[in-house]
């Protein structure tokens, strides 16, 4: 680690005269912190849910950061047995697997978003599906036994957590039916769907809230919003996706290549959009929800384990906090087989923690969030953010969490699969100069954590590996070690003319999170 440090402070100072300035005033309180980024996280399905690795992560997750939502796919798919059939045509309703998913989720202080779909077989339409899960995607073939589906379970909810906690949830309708491949009916026949759901919800639980149209690209969000208020159909909030790439929106086989959109406006645009959109709708209350988002829409794009990541969700978080409710980050996990089960350690998924619960850079970016405070300081950055906390005792303690943001796309004709599959040595960024003033005097002790290139990057260090497909026992605990997560430093401080200053060296896409703690 400490080779590493030098490394960078000697890039540079090589590489880089000017100083990027960071001040902050501590006894200027701009306002509480933003509670977006932290809101909700996603998952790949609800069968996956049950298995001890996945339980095992989040556990991990949330004792390391601790997000408030989850968010995932198949919760009425055929593997979780919510729905058949007797030999009557009766239906028959069994949710012992959704409740012993539920409460594990429950058990580590995390709230569900629910998103209902997909269609069980015995309710289908038809018989398309999509992922190697076979998710159907069809209509119900009657609407009135969807709804029976949809009253049973929010009673049955009622009944297991009550309706208070209930209603704390969020009932989302569908996933992307603006695709072909997850809603093989018209746009008409999902307003009818939504109608109906949302209807169905309200009636059970009036105070659950409920939404949509969840879409992929958001080319159906203006439509969706003009329908409810025209028709007066229930709706609390509107959710959508976005992914930082310049190509396609759906990868079915993991085949399809991808690249990093390195402009300003990749993400915050939709968001903001998105945004106004609602703002200028009919409904301008309604909240904001991206249910989905990250680098890129597929789980094979190396990107997502490489140390650019972090810096891109802070930068991207940063910019959007003020304009969404929540941005759920796809996905917590590698635990994730929409294209069936990965046959290497690191295979560009989604997820923030990989199959061996390894920690990868963006795992980082929002354990570093995690460890903000719950005031904001003001700071004329844009690639920061500082803040305070008061604990019980009257004690304040300061975080400053700044980081590079370097877009670097692939350059043509490579793509992600190619370019990001490499190592990536960093180049060198300008070193900044973080000065805090107004602090109380005392005894402090000062951290610093990073992330970034060979700085709790476990990709970089399973290359230096030889990239097995298999890993070992050992070489696990290697890359445990490598991504610890442990502080770059930590020493105890005592500020006497309440300033603290101190210049950090940087290279492309670090990320640096400083924190001031009283003795």
């Amino acid at each position: 680690m400490y080779k590493v440090l030098a490394a960078i402070l000697l890039t540079a100072l090589i590489g880089h005269a000017q100083t990027r300035q960071i001040t902050a005033d501590a006894g200027k309180i701009q306002g509480p912190h933003s509670q977006t980024p932290l809101m909700t996280v996603g998952a790949g399905r609800a069968n996956e849910g049950l298995r001890a690795d996945w339980q095992q992560q989040l556990a991990l997750v949330q004792n390391e950061i601790g997000f408030r939502y989850l968010r995932f796919h198949g919760l009425l798919h055929d593997d979780m047995g919510v729905y058949t059939e007797n030999s009557n045509g009766d239906p028959s309703y069994n949710f012992q697997y959704v409740d012993a998913l539920y409460d594990a989720l429950l058990a580590q202080h995390i709230r569900p978003f629910v998103e209902l779909g997909f269609m069980p077989a015995k309710l289908a339409s038809g018989d398309k599906t999509v992922f190697w899960w076979k998710g159907n995607v069809t209509p119900p073939r009657d609407m009135s036994r969807w709804n029976g589906l949809i009253t049973a379970l929010i009673q049955h909810w009622q009944q297991r957590y009550g309706t208070e906690e209930i209603s704390k949830w969020y009932y989302e309708v569908w996933n992307e039916p603006d695709l072909s491949y997850f809603w093989s009916g018209t746009e008409e026949q999902y307003r009818d769907l939504y109608r109906n759901t949302a209807q169905t919800i309200k009636a059970a639980c009036s105070t659950c809230r409920v939404g949509g149209p969840a879409s992929a690209m958001g080319k159906i969000d203006s439509a969706w919003l003009a329908f409810i208020a025209k028709e007066h159909i229930p709706a609390d909030f509107l959710s959508t996706h976005t992914y930082g790439v310049t190509a396609g929106a759906f990868d079915s086989d993991g085949h399809a290549g991808t690249d990093l959109d390195p402009s300003p406006a990749a993400i915050i645009g939709r968001v903001q959009d998105s945004h106004d959109i609602i703002a200028h709708s009919a409904t301008p209350n309604l909240e904001l929800h991206y249910t989905e988002w990250s680098t890129a829409y597929t789980p094979t794009d190396p990107i997502h384990d490489q140390y650019i990541s972090a810096a891109f969700i802070l930068q991207k978080l940063r910019e959007t906090s003020p304009l969404a409710k929540s941005m759920s980050y796809w996905t917590f996990t590698d635990i994730f087989e929409e294209n069936g089960p990965r046959f290497t350690p690191f295979h560009g998924g989604f997820g923030l923690l990989n199959y061996q619960g390894i920690r990868k850079p963006s795992y980082f970016a929002y354990r570093f969030l995690g460890q903000l405070g719950t005031d904001d300081l003001a700071t004329s950055d844009a690639q920061s953010w500082i803040t305070a906390a008061k604990d019980k005792s009257g004690k304040t303690t300061y975080a400053a969490l700044f980081w590079d943001y370097t877009a670097i796309a692939p350059p043509s004709p490579e793509t992600d699969q190619i370019f990001y599959k490499r190592e990536q040595p960093a180049k060198p960024a300008a070193p900044v100069q973080l000065t805090l003033t107004n602090l109380p005097n005392g005894h402090y002790q000062l951290s610093i954590y990073r992330t970034g290139y060979q700085q709790n990057d476990a990709y970089t260090a399973y290359l230096h590996m030889g990239s097995p497909s298999q890993l070992t026992r050992d070489q696990v605990a290697k890359l445990q070690q490598a991504a610890s997560g442990k502080p770059a430093e930590s020493r105890d401080l005592i500020i006497r003319d309440h300033q603290f200053q101190s210049t950090f060296p940087m290279l492309q896409n670090d990320t640096v999170l400083v924190t001031l703690a009283p003795k």
